[in-house]
C-alpha cells in the first residue's frame, strides 16, 4: 500500500501540472488577443484623425470617415440599454424573489437559458417579421435598439438572478424581523448589494451588442449613409425630440463590413481604423460600467 507521503506527492505533482497547463492556456489566449490588437493598431492608428471622426463615408478612401457610424452606434446602444437593462433586472429579480417554484417557472428558466445561446441572426429574423412587418416600425434606430435589446435580455436576466442569489438570506430575514416588507428588503438591501454583479453582466451583454452585425444587417441597416439622425436635444421648446428614433442609421460593424468588402487596400486601412475605434468605444463603455460598479460597492456598508 502506498504511503501517505506518496499520495501527497502525487497530488502535488498533479496540482503543479494543472497550474502549468492553466497558465499556458492563459498565455496563449492573452498573446493571441494582444497580437490581434497590435496588428489592428499598426494598420489603423495612422488613419485616425479628427477628419476621420467628423467625415461621412465617401467613395474616396482618403476622405471617408465614420461620423454617421459612431453616432448611429451610440444611439442604438442607448436604446438597447434603455429597453434591456431595466426589463432584465426587473425580470431577474422577480424570478429569484417572487416567482413560485413550480413547473411553469422551471420552463421559463430553461427557455431563458436557451435564449442566451441562440445565434444572433435568429433575433434579426424575428425582429424583421415582428418589428418591421408586423409593427411597421421601419428600418430605424428604434428597431435596431429593440432587436439588440432582445438579444442581450436573457444575459441580463441570468446575471441579475445570479447576483441576487448570492446575497445572504440572513439580510432579508433581518429586514423582516424589523417589520420591513419584501419589497423594502429588495429595494434597500438586495438590489444595492447585488448591483456590482448585475453591472458585470450588463457590461458583458452590452459588449456583445455593440459588435453585432448579423441582426443589424437582417433588419436593414444602411451600408452607406451621409447624414445624421436628428439631435435628441434641441435649442427650441420642447427641447427634447424623439424624431431620431425613427431615423435611418448605420453602425460601426456595418461600416467596417462595407469597407472590408471593397478591393482597394486604402479602404481596408479605414476598416482597421474603425475597428480600433470600436474597440476603444467598448473599453470606454466597460470603463464607465466598472466605475459605476465601484461606486455602488463603495456606498454599501455591510
Amino acid at each position: 500500500m502506498r504511503s501517505v507521503q506518496q499520495i501527497i506527492a502525487r497530488n502535488k505533482l498533479a496540482d503543479g501540472i494543472f497550474v502549468v497547463l492553466g497558465l499556458l492556456a492563459l498565455f496563449i489566449g492573452i498573446a493571441t488577443l494582444l497580437a490581434l490588437i497590435v496588428d489592428l493598431a499598426l494598420h489603423g492608428a495612422p488613419r485616425l484623425s479628427w477628419q476621420f471622426f467628423t467625415s461621412f463615408p465617401s467613395r474616396f478612401a482618403a476622405k471617408a470617415g465614420i461620423l454617421s457610424a459612431w453616432v448611429g452606434t451610440c444611439m442604438v446602444m442607448l436604446v438597447t440599454a434603455a429597453c434591456a437593462v431595466p426589463l432584465g433586472i426587473a425580470a431577474g429579480t422577480y424570478l429569484e424573489e417572487y416567482a413560485p417554484k413550480n413547473w411553469v417557472t422551471d420552463i421559463i428558466e430553461i427557455n431563458i437559458a436557451n435564449l442566451a445561446g441562440v445565434p444572433s441572426i435568429v433575433y434579426g429574423l424575428m425582429a424583421l417579421g415582428l418589428f418591421i412587418y408586423q409593427f411597421n416600425l421601419g428600418q430605424t434606430v428604434l428597431t435596431a435598439g429593440l432587436t439588440l435589446g432582445l438579444l442581450i435580455l436573457p444575459m441580463v436576466i441570468i446575471a441579475t438572478r445570479e447576483a441576487v442569489r448570492a446575497i445572504p438570506r440572513n439580510i432579508r430575514e433581518a429586514v423582516y424581523a424589523l417589520g420591513g416588507t419584501q419589497w423594502q428588503s429588495i429595494r434597500d438591501h438586495v438590489l444595492p448589494y447585488s448591483m456590482g454583479g448585475i453591472l458585470t453582466g450588463v457590461i458583458i451583454a452590452m459588449s456583445r451588442a455593440i459588435g453585432e452585425s448579423a441582426p443589424i444587417i437582417t433588419i436593414g441597416a444602411l451600408t452607406f449613409i451621409a447624414f445624421l439622425p436628428p439631435a435628441p436635444l434641441q435649442a427650441t421648446p420642447p427641447f427634447v425630440s424623439f424624431e431620431w428614433l425613427t431615423s435611418p442609421y448605420t453602425v460601426m460593424p456595418i461600416q467596417m463590413f462595407n469597407w472590408v468588402s471593397r478591393p482597394q487596400e486604402a479602404f481596408h486601412v479605414n476598416a482597421a481604423a474603425a475597428g480600433l475605434v470600436l474597440l476603444l468605444m467598448t473599453l470606454l463603455m466597460n470603463g464607465i460600467a466598472i466605475y459605476l460598479r465601484y461606486r455602488f460597492r463603495k456606498r454599501i456598508k455591510w
